[in-house]
């Protein structure tokens, strides 16, 4: 007679539970198993290569050394939308794996449901997510450590491109569980494409335009931090809360909670029945409600336009800025400058002291006043050119610095001491004019490349248009000739002719011709008349 004998076997303290703590801890492994597997996939390394080579070949000479940090946060936003796309791309197709490889029903015996593994692809986002922050908090803490930085930046802004990332990511996740198509995304793609287009065109108001990720602004001005009236928190809100949407959107078309047993397959497909799409967990359904919520409430205090205290403000910037202002004393000029910009003055002080330095005694002590201007009554979008100043002895200086902004304001200042009136020199197109332009870019490290710099047309010769903050100058052909030899002899002979000449060549009457012969110059060849 056989005897049998029944082994009782016991699960090592080892052995994790099954149960929920385990499915979860299921879901975290898988997440980061996708995650390593999308930050390796080829399209998403080949964009986190271009969006770092492109922001660290940009942020070295961005803003000529000078940056504004109200516009270096925006400088942050366009370039994550490369990483975006191909974040979108890449997790769609991992998510359409499966069906790919026709392995979709090998899924009905592994302990994640379908929902499940859609929770793990979205969390799988968030690892590229917070590399693509990490990328922007670097090039705007670098933006901040340059010396010449001033200005306030917004938490608000600086978030829109890592939301847009996750957006774009999310999107890529419900497109899978809603087709299953490999050409969905990329006909996505197209859309959203589109839809940027067309909100990109000018609009009555701000309302479609701020519905994309990324909210760009045309224009060269840099306005004080508190006239942007840019919503930047509420599309942050926005945008996370969008992503949010999509996100548990995505899940519940997957089939979540207990009505998701009831599937088949991956959870997507004709297998699929109506209550595992639609039944199942409340908190699920009670997230996406408050998700959409908050997609609301961004979108339309977004779209509310520009609040009328900083119309106001706008107002009060461009009419009365001394109002507004802090000014410092120094060598006897007198610099005035908004609170951000107070610590610009230094550099302002050294143009002017270089200038000063070349003029004629009469004037060398004169006490000036530079008045930092904006015109910000149109917003970021306006480019007004501001009105010259009429008080006597004042100089206007803009808000942005560095590169050809520098022989600009010397120009500026050059104009004053020749003049007297920012108002005069404005409309000046006699002799002086040489003077002017001597006295503006003969103390320049490359006085020849300033002149280009000056001009519109980026020319040494010929008649152009020279830019300034203000009303333009307007140099003739003969003005040309005649400052291109001056700057061309040494710099010591031609001031002593201009110091011991200060009067005349300071005088309206002065003609060209007469300037040159004081200057030791031939009668230019060139055509004298304003207007060329």
């Amino acid at each position: 007679m056989t005897t049998t004998t029944t082994a009782t076997v016991t699960p090592s303290a080892g052995t994790a539970p099954a149960g929920p703590r385990a499915s979860w801890a299921a879901v975290l492994a898988l997440a980061g198993f996708e995650a390593r597997r999308l930050l390796t996939r080829l399209p998403v390394l080949l964009a986190f290569a271009v969006y770092a080579g492109w922001t660290v070949w940009r942020t070295r000479t961005s803003f000529e050394g000078f940056p504004a940090l109200q516009d270096a946060d925006r400088a942050t936003q366009t370039a994550p939308l490369l990483v975006g796309l191909a974040v979108l791309l890449s997790v769609n197709q991992a998510v359409l794996r499966s069906r790919r490889y026709d392995t979709g029903r090998h899924f009905a015996v592994l302990v994640l449901p379908p929902w499940h593994r859609t929770v793990a692809h979205l969390l799988s986002l968030v690892p590229a997510v917070l590399l693509v922050a990490v990328c922007v908090g670097g090039q705007f803490g670098w933006e901040a450590l340059k010396p010449g930085a001033v200005g306030n930046g917004s938490p608000g802004e600086l978030l829109a491109g890592p939301l847009s990332v996750l957006l774009l990511g999310t999107l890529g996740v419900l497109f899978a569980r809603l087709f299953a198509s490999a050409f969905a995304a990329p006909l996505l793609l197209v859309v959203l494409f589109s839809f940027s287009m067309f909100a990109a065109m000018p609009q009555d108001g701000d309302a479609i335009r701020w519905l994309m990720p990324v909210v760009g602004e045309y224009s060269t001005r840099t306005l004080p931090s508190e006239l942007l009236g840019r919503p930047a928190a509420w599309h942050a809100l926005y945008l996370a809360g969008l992503a949010l949407s999509v996100a548990l959107a995505a899940v519940l078309v997957s089939g979540e909670g207990a009505g998701a047993r009831s599937g088949s397959g991956d959870g997507s497909g004709p297998g699929r029945v109506l209550r595992g799409r639609f039944v199942g967990n409340r908190g699920v359904h009670a997230g996406l409600v408050g998700a959409v919520a908050l997609t609301l409430l961004g979108a339309v205090t977004q779209a509310g336009g520009v609040p009328a205290e900083t119309e106001e403000a706008r107002m009060r910037y461009s009419t009365t800025p001394q109002d507004l202002q802090k000014c410092s004393e120094r060598d006897g000029t007198t610099y005035c400058a908004f609170p951000e910009w107070t610590p610009r003055t230094d550099d302002w002080a050294e143009v002017v002291d270089r200038v000063r330095s070349l003029a004629g005694d009469a004037v060398r002590d004169r006490p000036l006043v530079v008045r930092q201007r904006v015109e910000a009554r149109y917003g970021l979008a306006g480019d007004a050119a501001m009105t010259p100043l009429t008080d006597p002895n004042q100089v206007s200086v803009g808000t942005t610095w560095g590169g050809n902004r520098v022989p600009e304001f010397a120009v500026a200042v050059a104009g004053v001491l020749v003049t007297g009136k920012e108002a005069e020199a404005s409309v000046m197109c006699d002799g002086r004019l040489v003077t002017v332009m001597w006295l503006a870019l003969a103390g320049g490290a490359e006085p020849m490349a300033d002149l280009s710099r000056i001009r519109v047309d980026d020319s040494t010769s010929g008649a152009a248009i020279v830019i300034s903050e203000t009303e333009p100058l307007s140099m003739t052909a003969a003005h040309t000739e005649l400052v291109r030899e001056l700057l061309e002899r040494p710099r010591e002979e031609v001031g002593a002719k201009v110091t011991a000449h200060w009067a005349e060549l300071t005088t309206p009457e002065v003609t060209t011709d007469r300037t040159a012969h004081l200057l030791g110059l031939d009668a230019p060849e060139e055509a004298d008349e304003c207007g060329e």
